[in-house]
């Protein structure tokens, strides 16, 4: 059991124990505040009256022992005794605010860890301004502020479980700042996973049509994994957004005039950027947000194994705390539907490989969620690196690719084989397009239209993959006599 022992009567030190109460482990206080021993016994929390640098008033044993005196000369009298009579424990210290260049190099000597409060506080300071490519966090909150009707947080069509956490997180940090918001989407959350994880936490997101959403009954449009208005969403293209957080490459420029804008391509998913912004704001998300965000992060980076970043594993780690294993695992196990089944069944039947890149039509479809898992669970065929899943409804063909341990882009690779005919872009190891089925469900047959279908998207694509896998291999291994560019 972790044991910790806290010498001093700062400021900083009452602030410590309020928050290491709710902490396992032995809690042992000494200090010559008579007052504040009082409190802390009335709390059962062990306390001595006494000097902080009178090893006679310590306990026998300490893992962690935390200095947090005011009086910088106090403060070096405790850390020389508290080292000498714990000289293997951890030693922490907070430098009082009059403390000299001498004394804190001298605690820099003697303790494990030395906290200047004035400079976490500038670090926090600097860090919830910090700028992103249309401005700091207080550009978000003066966007937020600025608003006299609500704000609507646009998650893109047919949301996945980090378009669904981001959106609502969205919501509640616009909450927090007294400006009501609501989450909105269009099309459907079909994917069983998905409508376990909104059902299950309880989340609040409107399902809106282009028939009913006026974006003119809010102050401001906010897309959430998504930059573009019309692109991934059924918003008509030129509708004004200010507000973008994403973390998918952008397809083109984005104009950073008066809005925020806040897209991280070397991140692995929205919900990590969003954690950062309750983090910077100093707000704890509930544990419904949490297990929603965390989740997010995870099946976005399918479970930290893919397109994954430093800040992915940090926003893990602060949400950890407060979400909930249970629903977590509740959500990872909802009943597969029928349609999920066949639509695995058909990819594989239909599978058309070339080498390692394995492309498949699967048709009609009821479920474009499925063809995502069709993709992920492909990718684990024996001698497969490369996989692209699609299918149809009335009006638009769908694609989702995947791709592990190659040199070649694959949302670059889609973008050069698709974005002429539709549109298609995402990142290196996941990808999708949409192109409109248009003109083909009227000149086929619909038993030849799968077949027609497939030709178009795997001509294009294999072509285009067998033309990045040249480049790159011409990268690594240039002509004898050539140079690589």
């Amino acid at each position: 059991m972790m044991r910790r022992l806290v010498l001093g009567d700062g400021a900083l030190g009452r602030t410590l124990i309020d928050r290491a109460v709710s902490q396992p482990g032995e809690l042992y206080v000494v200090t010559a505040d008579s007052g504040w021993v009082t409190t802390l016994r009335d709390d059962s929390i062990a306390a001595v009256e006494g000097d902080p640098a009178d090893p006679t008033q310590y306990p026998s044993a300490a893992d962690i022992v935390v200095i947090a005196a005011d009086d910088p000369a106090q403060t070096e009298r405790i850390t020389d005794t508290a080292r000498q009579q714990f000289p293997d424990s951890m030693l922490l210290v907070t430098i009082g605010v009059d403390a000299t260049a001498a004394q804190r190099r001298r605690l820099g000597e003697v303790a494990d860890t030395v906290v200047d409060p004035r400079e976490k506080i500038t670090d926090r300071v600097i860090e919830a301004t910090a700028h992103t490519q249309g401005g700091g966090m207080g550009l978000l909150l003066s966007t937020l502020r600025s608003l006299s009707k609500p704000l609507a947080v646009v998650a893109h069509d047919n949301p996945d479980p980090d378009a669904i956490a981001s959106a609502v997180g969205l919501v509640r940090i616009a909450e927090s700042v007294g400006v009501p918001a609501e989450a909105c989407y269009f099309g459907e959350i079909s994917h069983q996973e998905n409508r376990a994880l909104v059902n299950l936490l309880d989340l609040t997101l409107r399902p809106v049509d282009t028939d009913v959403f006026d974006p003119d009954d809010y102050g401001a449009i906010a897309l959430v994994d998504h930059a573009q208005p019309g692109v991934n969403d059924s918003l008509p293209p030129e509708t004004p957004v200010q507000i973008v957080v994403d973390h998918h490459p952008a397809r083109m420029p984005i104009d950073t005039t008066d809005r925020y804008v806040d897209i991280r391509p070397d991140v692995g998913s929205t919900s990590t950027i969003i954690t950062e912004y309750f983090r910077r704001l100093g707000i704890s998300p509930d544990q419904q947000l949490s297990t929603a965000l965390l989740y997010g992060i995870q099946t976005d980076t399918k479970r930290f194994t893919r397109e994954v970043s430093e800040a992915d594993f940090e926003a893990a780690a602060t949400l950890t705390g407060t979400a909930s294993e249970a629903d977590l695992e509740r959500i990872e196990s909802p009943s597969v539907t029928p349609s999920v089944v066949e639509t695995l069944a058909t990819a594989i039947q239909r599978r058309d490989v070339r080498g390692s890149a394995l492309a498949t039509c699967v048709g009609a479809i009821t479920d474009r969620d499925a063809l995502a898992q069709a993709a992920d669970d492909l990718l684990d065929m024996e001698g497969i690196s490369t996989v692209l899943v699609y299918g149809y409804t009335e009006e638009m063909i769908y694609v989702s690719g995947r791709t592990r341990g190659g040199t070649v882009d694959l949302g670059e690779t889609l973008r050069e084989a698709l974005d002429q005919i539709g549109s298609a872009g995402g990142h290196a190891n996941m990808a999708g397009a949409q192109l409109p089925l248009g003109i083909l469900n009227d000149l086929c047959e619909s038993d030849e239209l799968a077949d027609v279908v497939h030709d178009l998207i795997a001509g294009r694509f294999f072509a285009a993959l067998d033309a990045a896998t040249e480049s790159a291999e011409y990268m690594i291994n240039p002509p004898l006599g050539g140079s690589k560019q």
